[in-house]
């Protein structure tokens, strides 16, 4: 029986999601297992994600998933070549993995794996490097060295999911992963795309319907009415506490920002100029955001500057397996992963302050991230808070 990987932030879990997850059964047999790691309460475009963590299991354990892993914030709000080693290092930790699946605009390895081999390269980093002092940002610079490299083939580069590809592959390399990659064809709209008479639209497009007021339009077939119900009900975003992030962040001086990470090339001092002024997060963002800073790069430094976190806590990789939920699937992979993991696994939540030291201080960073998400409700106080040592994992 196969085990299948699959890393994901499902904000929310759509119909592209559920393709991608039968397809697996199609694809590995009926009886394979699907093992996701997910993204916690934070999430890599620097936000809130709509619904906390619990939540977003349980409705992927409706639609297929066997086994929730956290990817815990500091690697989930990260550069995709972060995000993307965190959540290889975890998949390969559990001991039961063997396959990496991910959706791509490509549909086939191949030229994946061709830009990821020659991102290792030197030639690459010595282009890199040239483009870089030319002023340019990281991506528009990355693309054109991996163009004078590889001509067309580097176009692929383009897409969000092929480029997250890529960073599995190259994770999948520089860990020494025995993890087997497999790519599907990303079906539906793309990010910030038009939606209209689309199979699968994008998960930008249903949290922008789920954060308005509730209305009579249904978001059926991307989302089941039960998950839009619970979806609805009381979403979170980083705006619905827009001062408490600016308030947090004029408490900053000015050598706080540069702590954060990739903060360099003056970027930490224009943002700490402009928080001084700007009246809103938009705002904010535009102040900083100039052809060399993209815009997802300065909200995620938005977000760890209000989380309190530095470049200095992040670990090379996670340092424990936090079960978020399973199904019965899922349990019995939780009782071999007693014998095959090679991190601590965490499903009681009191057992995160038995940790070892390194990985016991990540889990308080991130108990103290959740405290903060609820700020971010659109209906702070409505109901009690989810506490990272009390809540238990989905059961289903």
């Amino acid at each position: 029986m196969h085990t299948i990987g699959v890393i994901a932030e499902y904000n929310p879990f759509h119909s592209g999601h559920g393709h991608h997850l039968r397809m697996l059964s199609q694809t590995f047999g009926p009886d394979c297992a699907v093992v996701c790691v997910m993204s916690g309460n934070w999430v890599q475009r620097g936000d809130a994600a709509l619904a906390d963590k619990w939540t977003r299991a349980e409705l992927a354990l409706r639609q297929g998933a066997d086994l929730i892993l956290e990817l815990p914030t500091l690697w989930a709000v990260s550069s995709a070549e972060s995000f993307a080693r965190g959540g290889v290092a975890l998949l390969t930790a559990t001991g039961v993995v063997d396959t990496l699946s991910f959706g791509s605009e490509a549909g086939i390895l191949s030229p994946l794996q061709a830009v990821a081999d020659c991102l290792e390269s030197e030639a690459w980093r010595c282009l890199l490097r040239q483009t870089l002092a030319q002023g340019l940002s990281f991506p528009v610079a990355r693309q054109r060295a991996a163009t004078a490299l590889l001509g067309e083939n580097a176009q692929c580069l383009r897409h969000p999911n092929n480029n997250l590809g890529i960073e599995y592959l190259r994770a999948l390399r520089s860990l020494g992963s025995p993890l087997v990659p497999h790519t599907i064809p990303r079906l539906g709209a793309g990010h910030d795309q038009g939606q209209t008479g689309l199979s699968h639209v994008s998960a930008s497009y249903l949290r922008e319907r789920l954060l308005e007021e509730p209305g009579e339009t249904s978001l059926a077939p991307h989302l089941s009415p039960q998950a839009e119900a619970r979806l609805r009900a009381n979403p979170a975003s980083l705006a619905f506490c827009t001062q408490g992030v600016l308030a947090r962040l004029r408490g900053m001086e000015a050598e706080d920002f540069s702590q954060l990470p990739d903060s360099g090339e003056g970027l930490s001092h224009r943002l700490y100029d402009a928080v001084q002024s700007a009246d809103s997060l938009p705002a904010l963002y535009q102040l900083v955001k100039t052809k060399r800073y993209p815009l997802a790069r300065i909200r995620r430094l938005v977000l760890w500057a209000f989380l309190g976190l530095t470049a200095q806590d992040r670990l090379d990789a996670p340092p424990y397996l936090r079960v978020l939920g399973f199904t019965a699937k899922g349990q019995n992979l939780l009782r071999q992963m007693k014998t095959t993991a090679t991190l601590p696994v965490i499903v009681k939540p009191a057992h995160g302050a038995k940790l070892p030291s390194e990985a016991r201080r990540v889990f308080a960073l991130e108990a103290r991230c959740t405290a903060l998400y609820d700020l971010c409700r659109r209906e702070f106080g409505r109901v009690p808070g989810k506490n990272e040592y009390t809540q238990n994992p989905v059961r289903l």
